[in-house]
C-alpha cells in the first residue's frame, strides 16, 4: 500500500515539474521574439518573472515531495505519539493545528523569497517586515480559531455518525458559502482598509452600470492594496446583500474612467451569467468527490503508515492527498472558467466598447507584467483565464505574432 500511494504522489509531483519545465522552455523561446501587447521592456521583464516563478515552483514541488515522505514515513506517527490527550475531538484539533504549523515552516522560506526577493526584484512587492509579520499573525490567529473550530466539528461528526463523509461535506460546503457571504464585510477588512469611493463622478457612473445590470450592492469601495503590491485589480465580492464593488487604489490611478467601467462591465458579465454560482457548484462537486474518497479509505492504508483510523488521521490524509485531486480536476474547472471569461469580455465590451476593454486589458498586462503567452499544457492545467493574446483577438485587436 505504501508503494502504491508513494507512486501516486510521485506521479503528481512529476506532472507538476514537467508542466513547469515545459512552461520555462516555451517562455524562454518566446521572450526572444518581438514583443506583443506589452512594451519591449515589460515583455522581457514579464518573461523573466514567469521563468523565475516556475523555477521556484519546481523547487517547491521537490520540497512538497520531501514533506510527503516525512509525513508518511514517520511524521504522522510521531505527531500521534506526541499528543496523549484522551478526548478524541480535542486531540484532533491539536493534531491538525500542529500539522499546519509544520506545514507552515515547510512553506515559509518560499513565501519569504517570493515576497522579499523575487517580487521586490521585479517591482511588485511593497511589503515590509512589519506588515508581513502582522499579516502572518492575523492569518495564524484565524487558522487557530476557525481551523480549530472546524476540525472539532468534523471530528465530532466522524466520531458519532457512520456516514460521516456525507455530513462532513454538507458542513464544509455550508461554511464555504458562508465565507463567500461574509468575506468582503468581515474578513477582507482585517487585512485591508476599505474606503467608500470618493470620486463622485466615477461612483455615479459605476452605480448606473450596476443598475443597468440589476445588481444591488453594499457599495463601491477602494482598498489600500498598494501597501503590499503594485499590481492592479478589481472584483465583486460577496453574495446576497453583502456584495461589494472593490477597486484597488492602484487600478484607479492607472486606468481611465471608461477603461475602468469596461473592466467592471467584464466583472458584471460574471454576475449576469451567474458564473459565481457555477463556480460554487463546481467546487461543491469536487468537495463531494473528495469527502467520498477520504471517507472510504481502506484500513490497510492506515496500517501501512502505522497509525489508527481516527478523525485526525483522516483529516491529515485529506490535507496530504487533496492537492492531487485538485491538480487533475483543474483542467475541467479551467475549461469552464476560460469560456466564462470570453462571455464576460463580450458583456464588458457591450457596457463600453471593445476598444476600451482591450485598452484596459493591455494596461493591466503591462502594469502587472503578465506574460501574454503560455505553453498549451500550462494553459490546460492552470489557466482560469484565456491567454491575453486570444482575448484581445476576440476583441478585434490585430496582433502580429
Amino acid at each position: 500500500m505504501l508503494v502504491t500511494i508513494g507512486a501516486i504522489f510521485f506521479i503528481y509531483i512529476l506532472t507538476k515539474i514537467y508542466i513547469s519545465v515545459m512552461e520555462i522552455g516555451y517562455v524562454s523561446i518566446q521572450k526572444h521574439n518581438p514583443a506583443v501587447i506589452l512594451t519591449a521592456s515589460n515583455y522581457l521583464k514579464a518573461a523573466n518573472y514567469k521563468i523565475s516563478s516556475q523555477r521556484l515552483d519546481i523547487v517547491g514541488s521537490l520540497v512538497e515531495y520531501i514533506a510527503f515522505i516525512f509525513w508518511i514515513g514517520f511524521g504522522l506517527k510521531w505527531l500521534d505519539g506526541m499528543i496523549t490527550i484522551e478526548d478524541m475531538a480535542l486531540k484532533s484539533v491539536l493534531y491538525v493545528l500542529l500539522f499546519g504549523v509544520v506545514g507552515f515552516f515547510f512553506s515559509l522560506p518560499f513565501d519569504l523569497y517570493k515576497t522579499f526577493v523575487l517580487d521586490k526584484k521585479f517591482g511588485f512587492s511593497n511589503m515590509d517586515a512589519k506588515l508581513y509579520i502582522v499579516d502572518t499573525l492575523k492569518s495564524s490567529l484565524m487558522f487557530i480559531l476557525f481551523g480549530g473550530a472546524i476540525t472539532w466539528l468534523i471530528s465530532k461528526i466522524i466520531i458519532n455518525i457512520e456516514s460521516w463523509w456525507l455530513w462532513g461535506f454538507a458542513l464544509i460546503f455550508g461554511i464555504m458559502v458562508i465565507i463567500n457571504v461574509i468575506y468582503p464585510t468581515l474578513i477582507a477588512p482585517i487585512f485591508n482598509k476599505f474606503t467608500i469611493l470618493e470620486n463622485d463622478d466615477l461612483k455615479e457612473s459605476i452605480e448606473k452600470l450596476l443598475d443597468s445590470a440589476g445588481l444591488k450592492t453594499d457599495g463601491v469601495f477602494t482598498i489600500d492594496a498598494s501597501k503590499r503590491d503594485n499590481r492592479l485589480n478589481a472584483y465583486f465580492g460577496g453574495l446576497g446583500k453583502s456584495k461589494r464593488v472593490v477597486l484597488f487604489d492602484t487600478l484607479i490611478e492607472k486606468l481611465t474612467k471608461n477603461e475602468l467601467l469596461a473592466v467592471l462591465g467584464h466583472e458584471l458579465g460574471h454576475f449576469k451569467h451567474k458564473d459565481i454560482l457555477k463556480n460554487i457548484a463546481m467546487v461543491g462537486t469536487l468537495l463531494f468527490l473528495m469527502f467520498f474518497i477520504f471517507g472510504n479509505l481502506p484500513e490497510s492504508l492506515f496500517e501501512a503508515i502505522g497509525i489508527e483510523r481516527s478523525p485526525y488521521s483522516i483529516i491529515a490524509m485529506f490535507l496530504i492527498f487533496s492537492p492531487i485531486l485538485l491538480l487533475f480536476f483543474m483542467p475541467l474547472f479551467g475549461m469552464m472558467s476560460r469560456s466564462n471569461e470570453y462571455h464576460a469580455d463580450e458583456y464588458g465590451s457591450a457596457c463600453q466598447s471593445q476598444e476600451e476593454l482591450a485598452s484596459a486589458l493591455q494596461k493591466l498586462a503591462n502594469e502587472n507584467k503578465s506574460f501574454p503567452k503560455s505553453h498549451p499544457l500550462f494553459i490546460f492545467f492552470y489557466h482560469s483565464h484565456p491567454p491575453l493574446v486570444e482575448r484581445l483577438k476576440r476583441l478585434g485587436v490585430k496582433i502580429d505574432e
